[in-house]
């Protein structure tokens, strides 16, 4: 169960890298645009998927590893799953073609603030979900292992 713990956090530590190359891509040497393109958005949403699937594992292997998950607890995963889709639903919104910007008007892709908004609270979600599911459980006693 260790191993898995431990990979939960080397997933989380990739996110979290793929989210600073996608938010700041002149870390890496490549030459920043003046807007967010694609590529960017979907680093940015890759990454942070990354880092909330490394935190659910981790939470759930290392408080939890032999117990199963309460209501409460699904409900946290859910949620937190439910919060990755709707941020990438609203960072793909105008290549999807349902944006304020679709590509019909717009030659570059576009990141409003209303799609940023949307992204960021729903990660926001997604996070409350993890740590909803990391409050709400009973650990297991380490007396009876």
């Amino acid at each position: 169960m260790a191993r898995i713990a431990q990979l939960g956090i080397a997933l989380g530590a990739l996110g979290m890298v793929l989210t600073i190359m996608g938010l700041f891509p002149g870390l890496t040497g490549i030459d920043p645009t003046p807007s967010i393109g694609i590529v960017q958005i979907i680093a940015i949403l890759t990454g942070f998927t990354l880092v909330i699937l490394g935190a659910l594992l981790y939470v759930k292997f290392t408080f939890y590893p032999n117990t199963p998950s309460n209501l409460v607890q699904q409900i946290g995963t859910r949620l937190a799953l439910t919060g990755l889709v709707f941020a990438a639903l609203s960072g793909l919104a105008d290549i999807s073609g349902f944006g304020s910007h679709t590509r019909a008007f717009a030659v570059d892709v576009f990141l409003g603030p209303l799609q940023a908004v949307g992204v960021i609270g729903n990660f926001l979600i997604s996070a409350l979900g993890v740590l909803l599911y990391a409050m709400t459980g009973t650990p297991e006693d380490p007396q009876q292992i």
